[in-house]
C-alpha cells in the first residue's frame, strides 16, 4: 500500500505532499489542472521511463520519495531479503530523483539500485493501469502466476518446482555422465595403471626416512665402525690409561682427600657420577660395535627400493604419503567408475519414474488451470459487459510447447503456457492486452479482471487512469460500483471527471493549478464536507456554487454513504 509521496519539481509541481489512505480515492479537477502528473510521478517512482523533460523549469533537480506499507506482501519481504534489504515496522521508503544533467538516482531503504530493481520490487505492490507501462496484466509472464493464484494452486505449482528441478539435477548428471563415457574408459585404464602400479609397492608410511638413515649407516661402514671403535678405546684402553682407568684413580683420591677434608666430599661424588656414566657409555659402546655389520647385499636392497619410491614420487606426489592419499583417491575414483554400468541404469530408471510422476502432476496442474481459466474468462466478461463493452471477449489462452514423441513437453511451472487475451469488439482476433489501443478499454479490463482477481492477487495498490473514457450514464455508474467494490480489499486510486464514479470514493482529492508571482503550479487538497459536495456539483453541472447541483450532490454523497458533514444540510 502507498501510504505517502512527496514530489519536489516534477513538471507543474513544485512541492507536494500527500497522504494515500486505503480503500477507494478519486483525483478530480478540471481539465488541464494536472490531474495526471500526481500519477506520472507515481509512475516515476515505480520504476518508469523518465527523461529531463519532467524536471520543472528552472530546477535542477525532480524528487519523488514514497512510504509504501509491505506488510501485506511476503513476497516484496522475500525480495527485500534476497537482497540484503529489510522493511522497518512493515514500510520501506523509496526514493528517485533525475538532475538537469541526466544523471539518475534511485533508493530502496537508503540503499542504491537499479531501475530494473525497483520495477521489479515494486510490481509486486503496485499496478498502475491507463498507460502500457507498469501493469501486471500487460506482461504476459505474470499470467500464469495470477492464474495460479485464483486458481488456488501456488503452493502446488511451488511444490512441483521444487520436483522438477530435482529431476533436472539428475538429468543434468545423468546427460553429463554420458557423455563422457570416451573420457570415463581412457580414465578408468589410467587409474587401475596408477592404482597398481603403487598397490604393488606396498608403500608404508615413514619408510623413507628410516631407508635413508639405514642406507647412510651401510654406505659409510668403515668410518662408523673405526669412530666408535676409536671412542670405545679412549674409555678403555688395554695399556690401562684410558678414560675409565684415570677416573679410578681420581676417585681413590677424593676419597682419601675427603676423609680429611669434608668438604671435598661433594666432589667425590660427583666423580663416582662421572666414572658410573661412562662406564656405561663404554658397555653400550661396546655392545653397539658387537652388532654393526656390513651387508652389501642389504645396501643394494636399500638403493633399489629408494629408487622404486623415487620413480612413484615422481609419477605420482612429491612425498611417499603424497602417493599413498593418491593410491586412495584414485582408487575410490576407480571403484565409482567401475560401478558405472549398475548405477546408470539404475539411474536411468530412477529418472524415467520421476517424469512419469511429474508429467501426472502437470496434468494434474493443467486441468486445474483449464476450470479456473473458463470462470475467470466468464466473469471477467461479465463485468466487461456492465463497463461498456458488451460485445468484448476475454480468454484465458493455455498453450503447451510441441511435444517430444507425443509427451508434452514439461517445465518448472507444468506443462501450459498461459495468456490473457481480448477481442474488445466483434470480428476482430484476439489479441495480447498490451495491444489494446485505447487506454480506456485497457483501463476497464483491467479493473475487470483485477475486480475478478482480487480475492487472489497480492498487488495491494491499484491506479487507474482514463478509466472513465468514452463512457457515461449507466455504465460510469457500473465503474464506479465496481471500483468501490476493489477499495473494499484493495488501496485504489483512479481519476475521474465523472461524479458518479468519484461520489462512490472514500476519500477525494481536487488538483487545481494556481499561480503566484508569475509561475503555475500544481496543488492537491482533499474533498470533505460541504468542499466535497461542490466539487461533486461542479463535476455534475460545471457549477459549484448552484445549489440544485450540490443538493444532487450531497444526495449521491449520501446514497453512497461517503457523506460526512450531516451538520451541513439543506
Amino acid at each position: 500500500m502507498l501510504e505517502e509521496i512527496s514530489v519536489r519539481d516534477f513538471a507543474l509541481i513544485d512541492r507536494l505532499t500527500v497522504s494515500l489512505p486505503d480503500g477507494l480515492s478519486i483525483l478530480s479537477g478540471e481539465t488541464g489542472a494536472g490531474k495526471s502528473l500526481l500519477t506520472g510521478a507515481i509512475g516515476f517512482l515505480l520504476g518508469g521511463k523518465a527523461d529531463t523533460g519532467v524536471i520543472r523549469s528552472g530546477a535542477e533537480e525532480a524528487l519523488v520519495t514514497g512510504v509504501l506499507d509491505i506488510s501485506r506482501s511476503p513476497e516484496a519481504g522475500r525480495w527485500l531479503e534476497s537482497r540484503g534489504l529489510e522493511a522497518e515496522d512493515g514500510r520501506i521508503l523509496l526514493r528517485r530523483g533525475i538532475k538537469s544533467n541526466g544523471r539518475g538516482s534511485i533508493f530502496i531503504q537508503n540503499a542504491p539500485a537499479l531501475r530494473a530493481d525497483l520495477a521489479e520490487l515494486t510490481s509486486l505492490l503496485v499496478d498502475l493501469h491507463g498507460q502500457h507501462e507498469h501493469q501486471s496484466l500487460l506482461a504476459s509472464e505474470n499470467h500464469r502466476r495470477l492464474l495460479d493464484q485464483y486458481a488456488r494452486i501456488e503452493a502446488e505449482v511451488a511444490a512441483f518446482s521444487v520436483r522438477f528441478g530435482e529431476l533436472s539435477a539428475k538429468r543434468r548428471a545423468f546427460e553429463s555422465a554420458l557423455a563422457t563415457e570416451r573420457e570415463r574408459s581412457r580414465e578408468t585404464e589410467f587409474l587401475r595403471f596408477a592404482v597398481e602400479e603403487i598397490g604393488a609397492a606396498k608403500l608404508k608410511r615413514g619408510e623413507e626416512a628410516d631407508l635413508e638413515a639405514e642406507e647412510l649407516t651401510l654406505s659409510q661402514h668403515e668410518k662408523l665402525y673405526a669412530a666408535v671403535d676409536q671412542a670405545h678405546g679412549s674409555l678403555v684402553s688395554g695399556e690401562g690409561s684410558g678414560a675409565l682407568s684415570e677416573l679410578r684413580h681420581l676417585r681413590a683420591s677424593l676419597e682419601t682427600a675427603q676423609g680429611i677434608d669434608p668438604v671435598l666430599s661433594d666432589l667425590s661424588r660427583r666423580s663416582d657420577d662421572a666414572y658410573y656414566e661412562l662406564e656405561d657409555v663404554a658397555a653400550s659402546l661396546r655392545s653397539y660395535l658387537g652388532k654393526l655389520h656390513y651387508s652389501p647385499e642389504r645396501l643394494e636392497e636399500i638403493e633399489s627400493r629408494l629408487a622404486t619410491l623415487q620413480r612413484l614420487k615422481k609419477k605420482y606426489g612429491a612425498t611417499v604419503e603424497d602417493v599413498l592419499d593418491r593410491y586412495e583417491e584414485d582408487k575410490a575414483r576407480l571403484e565409482a567408475l567401475e560401478t558405472w554400468e549398475e548405477d546408470k541404469e539404475g539411474l536411468a530408471a530412477e529418472i524415467a519414474a520421476l517424469e512419469a510422476a511429474i508429467l501426472a502432476e502437470a496434468l494434474a496442474l493443467s486441468d486445474r488451470r483449464k476450470a479456473a481459466a473458463g470462470l475467470l474468462q466468464s466473469k471477467v466478461e461479465a463485468i466487461l459487459k456492465t463497463l461498456g463493452m458488451p460485445n468484448a471477449r476475454f480468454f484465458v489462452r493455455l498453450g503447451r510447447k510441441e511435444p517430444e514423441g507425443g509427451k508434452p513437453v514439461v517445465g518448472p511451472v507444468g506443462i501450459d503456457e498461459v495468456e490473457f487475451v481480448i477481442a474488445p469488439n466483434p470480428g476482430e482476433a484476439p489479441r495480447p492486452l498490451a495491444r489494446i489501443a485505447s487506454g480506456g478499454e485497457l483501463s476497464r479490463v483491467a479493473l475487470a479482471a483485477k475486480t475478478v482477481l482480487a480475492e487472489s492477487d497480492t498487488v495491494d495498490t491499484l491506479i487507474f487512469d482514463e478509466v472513465d473514457a468514452g463512457i457515461g450514464g449507466e455504465v460510469a455508474v457500473a465503474v464506479g460500483q465496481h471500483l468501490a467494490g476493489l477499495g473494499k480489499k484493495r488501496q485504489v486510486l483512479c481519476i475521474t471527471h465523472l461524479a458518479s464514479i468519484a461520489a462512490r470514493a472514500d476519500n477525494q482529492f481536487r488538483v487545481e493549478k494556481e499561480v503566484a508571482d508569475g509561475r503555475t503550479s500544481t496543488r492537491l487538497t482533499r474533498m470533505e464536507g460541504r468542499a466535497r459536495a461542490e466539487e461533486i456539483a461542479r463535476m455534475l453541472a460545471g457549477d459549484p456554487d448552484e445549489e440544485a447541483s450540490i443538493a444532487h450532490a450531497t444526495e449521491l454523497l449520501r446514497k453512497y454513504g461517503n457523506w460526512r458533514d450531516g451538520a451541513w444540510a439543506r
